[in-house]
């Protein structure tokens, strides 16, 4: 009886797994359909113009969904007070702690990607991917050994689909795609930890508002921002702050309610599969074999850190 009721609970959380996977994998397709935008906006405005912009933009489009869901909310709480809901609470730590990591992140990674090659910025930057198991000791998260099997055969993927040239000698930029990828880790770790109190889309907008505003100060600052510019870039601009940050984060907040850390980097690095997939279908940009490899060892990695250590006897 006993075994019958493990049974039935492992398969009920493994359908709920497939669900919120499902979403991750959707997030990392629309990061990687998203890398051009971004190498493109590039072409016209500077690194923080960029983030700033997009990440504004993403927070004004979830706006309407957070204010329809907040007046539809239905329990009874103290409206005196915004603390008085432990909900709404953790969704502001949450959304501000990953504003910030993102907004590190991002600026990195638009800076490195200046002085560094496509290919290497995205296996750098992928390595969270290692870095959120590391980091998960820290905080008692433990990893199974079959999930290091598919995190070491992720990172092989990652290398045969990026570096197209071969070669690990690091430059300027690719010390920038590190501190990112360890940034992006940061951002992971803290939507595991908010996201199963949080409302997942009012967290996600207080996270752009979060990283759009310091991005504005750093504008300010270090760049000259020309609006004419601004709006020969609207497209790159638009894409990336409706979809690639209104969309995509969202959908990884939603995404890790119901997934391990370490699993949803492990998804969410097929963003680089994807970007290389979308080249070849959209812009005939040929595969080789090394990369198709490179592809296929990145989605075996992904089915085998799923499977559950119970039925794996």
């Amino acid at each position: 009886m006993n075994h019958e009721k493990n049974a039935g609970r492992v398969k009920s959380v493994m359908k709920g797994q497939a669900g919120h996977s499902f979403l991750l994998f959707l997030t990392a397709v629309i990061w990687g359909s998203g890398f051009v935008a971004q190498s493109v906006g590039m072409e016209y405005i500077e690194p923080f113009t960029f983030t700033a912009i997009r990440n504004i933009i993403g927070a004004v489009v979830l706006l309407p969904v957070v204010l329809w869901q907040r007046r539809n909310k239905t329990n009874n709480v103290d409206k005196t007070s915004i603390f008085a809901d432990k909900n709404v609470a953790s969704t502001l730590t949450g959304g501000f702690f990953c504003g910030i990591f993102l907004c590190i992140a991002s600026n990195f990674q638009q800076f490195g990607i200046q002085y560094t090659t496509v290919g290497k910025a995205g296996f750098l930057t992928a390595l969270y991917v290692v870095i959120v198991p590391i980091l998960g000791l820290f905080f008692r998260k433990k990893v199974s050994w079959i999930v290091w099997v598919a995190v070491v055969l992720s990172v092989l993927g990652l290398y045969l689909l990026c570096m197209k040239q071969g070669g690990v000698s690091l430059q300027y930029g690719d010390i920038l795609e590190l501190i990112c990828a360890l940034m992006f880790s940061f951002h992971i770790l803290v939507v595991d930890r908010f996201s199963q109190k949080a409302d997942g889309v009012m967290m996600s907008s207080i996270q752009f508002f979060v990283c759009g505003i310091f991005s504005f100060v750093l504008m300010f600052l270090f760049e000259s921002p020309s609006a004419v510019r601004i709006l020969e870039a609207w497209k790159p601009i638009l894409y990336a702050g409706v979809l690639a940050s209104g969309a995509g984060y969202t959908l990884q907040i939603v995404g890790q309610k119901g997934v391990n850390p370490v699993l949803a980097s492990l998804i969410l690095c097929m963003e680089s599969v994807v970007s290389a997939v979308a080249g070849w279908l959209i812009l005939g940009q040929a595969l080789t074999r090394r990369e198709i490899f490179g592809c296929i060892l990145m989605f075996v990695a992904i089915v085998l850190a799923q499977l559950p250590v119970s039925e794996r006897r």
